[in-house]
């Protein structure tokens, strides 16, 4: 039976509260959502940490909590509760890390959610207790460590395919970056234990070489020529032809006062105007 420690219990109620504020609030929700260009071009380092406590439904917000009840609730009272959630951070920030990774060259990108922590929970279990069932509603369990590799090579075939909208990314590196964290934590379970964490940690060592080391071949469906022909921007490409198109607009404007006045201007020509002299 499940004894929900303080951590977990607090870990709960913050994503709850953030996620509520996201809900109803979408400058919130914007502010502090997990986006590539935000990062990688502004430099908005906040947002690795604060994305994993933002959901886009509640649906989604209720899987997760269910998750991490589920599995928090065994491993906090034996981990401890310091050590229970330095494994949830690694995995919130390995996910959110790898994503980015990934998705590197798609500055639009974006993600939000606190799976790739419960990822890092969900797997540091399998790793110190490869033997537990884990249970799905009641009509069939599977062993801890069939589980975890059925939903490794669920979530690789995910960030080959780009199928579905979840994000896989943060699932395959929460899962390692907990995993691993648990296992400096706990050294004696890499010796008892070794079989199935090498055979979750190989096939993800393997993906993720073939990832970096060719990632056209991983990532764009063999049968799409659209998508293999297609070029892909760097972010800085984006970034730039972004601001060339920001540029061309406010000059437009500006030749509008020029040839008109400035009260010939719509109230969104004059949005832009005042946004523009404000981000100077």
């Amino acid at each position: 039976m499940n004894t929900l420690g303080i951590i977990s219990l607090l870990l709960i109620v913050a994503n709850v509260i953030f996620t509520y504020k996201g809900l109803t609030d979408p400058l919130f929700f914007y502010t502090w959502s997990l986006e590539v260009e935000k990062v990688l071009v502004f430099r908005e380092y906040k947002r690795v940490i604060s994305a994993g406590f933002l959901h886009v439904s509640w649906l989604h917000l209720i899987f997760n909590l269910i998750a991490l009840y589920s599995f928090g609730g065994s491993l906090e009272p034996y981990l401890g509760g310091f050590s229970f959630l330095l494994i949830y951070f690694a995995g919130l920030i390995g996910g959110n890390l790898f994503a980015l990774y990934v998705n590197r060259h798609h500055g639009q990108y974006s993600t939000v959610g606190a799976s790739g922590a419960v990822c890092g929970i969900l797997f540091s279990s399998v790793a110190l207790f490869p033997g537990t069932s884990i249970g799905f509603f009641g009509l069939f369990a599977l062993p801890a460590w069939l589980f975890g590799l059925i939903f490794i090579g669920f979530t690789i075939y995910g960030i080959k395919s780009r199928s579905g909208n979840m994000g896989h990314e943060a699932h395959l590196g929460g899962a390692l970056a907990g995993m691993f964290t648990a296992i400096l934590l706990e050294p004696s379970s890499l010796f008892v234990n070794y079989l199935p964490i090498l055979a979750i940690t190989v096939p993800c060592v393997i993906f993720i070489y073939l990832l970096v080391s060719r990632p056209g071949v991983l990532l764009i469906p063999r049968g799409d020529r659209k998508q293999r022909q297609a070029k892909i921007l760097s972010i800085d490409q984006r970034y730039n032809l972004r601001k060339k198109e920001e540029q061309k607009e406010i000059d437009a404007i500006l030749e509008k006062i020029h040839r008109k006045g400035p009260d010939s201007l719509s109230q969104s020509e004059k949005d832009k105007l005042d946004a523009y002299s404000r981000s100077k």
